[in-house]
C-alpha cells in the first residue's frame, strides 16, 4: 500500500513533505483496513488520500491523454495489421490484451515503445475457441474497460466483434482507469454506447454499481472484462464472461496458471 502511494504521489508531483503527509494518513488508517476485501477496494484509501492532499481530481489526466494520443497516432497501422491477419478477431483480442500493459498506475516506468515492440505476443492461456462459440450466439456485448491507454485498442476490437456493444467505464477518475472523457478521446462512441459503471474503485464491485450498468450486466449475452482489477472483483460472478488481461502480480498469476507479464483470455469458471 505504501509503495503504491509513493508511486501515485510522485505522478501527482507532490512534494516530499506532502508525500510524508500521505504516508502518515495511511498509517493511521491501516488499522481500519478490511483485509478480506479485494485489492481494488483497499486501494481506494490511497487514491482518496492523494486526491485530497494534491487537491486534484484526476491525478493521471495528462499521462492518460499522452497514452491515448500515442495509441491514436498508430490507429491506422494497427487497424491494417489486424485486418490483414490470418485471424483478425484473434489479432484484435491480442492487441486489446497487450494494451492492458499500458498502465502507469501499476508501472510508472513503463515504455510505450517497448509495448509496441511486442504487439504480436501470443496468449499464454487462451479460451479463444470457447469465446468464438459464445460470440456466435451473441447479439449484445458488454465490455468493462480498464486503463485509459488501452481504449484505442478496445475500439479496434469492437470493430472486429461486429455486434452491439456497450462500453462501461469508471464513474470518476481513479488511477489511470478510463472515464467517459478517456473513452470519447479514443473515439469509442463511434463504435459503442458508453456508460458509467457507477463504481469509483479500480475494479467493478457490483454492490457499488449503478442500476443502468447492472441492467446491462445482467442482460448481456457476452461480457468482456478488461484488466486485473476487474478480474479480482468479478471472477466469482456467474455470468457469460471472459477476462482479457495482462498479468501484473504473482498472486493472480498463480491463481490462473500464468506468469507475471503474460497476456491471457480466460473464460469465467464461476
Amino acid at each position: 500500500m505504501f509503495r503504491q502511494a509513493v508511486k501515485a504521489a510522485r505522478i501527482a508531483h507532490l512534494t516530499d513533505d506532502a508525500i510524508l503527509s500521505v504516508l502518515r494518513t495511511l498509517g493511521k488508517q491501516l488499522s481500519h483496513t478490511d483485509f478480506t476485501a479485494t485489492p481494488p477496494e483497499n486501494s481506494m484509501i490511497v487514491y482518496d488520500t492523494i486526491r485530497a492532499i494534491a487537491k486534484v481530481d484526476d491525478v493521471y489526466h495528462e499521462l492518460k491523454n499522452t497514452c491515448t494520443d500515442a495509441m491514436l497516432s498508430q490507429y491506422t497501422a494497427f487497424k491494417r495489421d489486424i485486418e490483414t491477419a490470418s485471424d483478425p478477431l484473434l489479432c484484435a483480442l491480442q492487441y486489446a490484451a497487450l494494451g492492458n500493459a499500458i498502465d502507469p498506475g501499476a508501472n510508472p516506468d513503463f515504455s510505450l515503445n517497448a509495448i509496441l515492440d511486442t504487439v504480436h505476443k501470443p496468449f499464454t492461456r487462451s479460451d479463444y475457441r470457447a469465446f468464438r462459440t459464445q460470440l456466435d450466439r451473441t447479439d449484445n456485448i458488454l465490455i468493462i474497460a480498464d486503463n485509459a491507454g488501452e481504449t484505442v485498442l478496445d475500439r479496434l476490437l469492437i470493430e472486429q466483434l461486429n455486434r452491439r456493444v456497450t462500453y462501461a467505464v469508471r464513474s470518476r477518475p481513479i488511477i489511470n482507469d478510463a472515464t467517459v472523457h478517456d473513452a470519447q478521446r479514443a473515439g469509442i462512441e463511434k463504435v459503442a454506447k458508453i456508460i458509467e459503471s457507477g463504481c469509483f474503485l479500480p475494479g467493478t464491485v457490483l454492490a457499488r454499481c449503478a442500476p443502468q450498468f447492472m441492467r446491462v450486466f445482467e442482460s448481456a449475452d457476452l461480457i468482456i472484462s478488461k484488466g486485473q482489477g476487474n478480474y479480482e472483483t468479478l471472477s466469482h460472478e456467474h455470468r457469460p464472461m471472459f477476462f482479457l488481461l495482462n498479468v501484473k502480480c504473482a498472486v493472480v498469476a498463480d491463481e490462473i496458471g500464468a506468469q507475471v507479464g503474460d497476456i491471457v483470455l480466460i473464460q469465467n469458471k464461476a
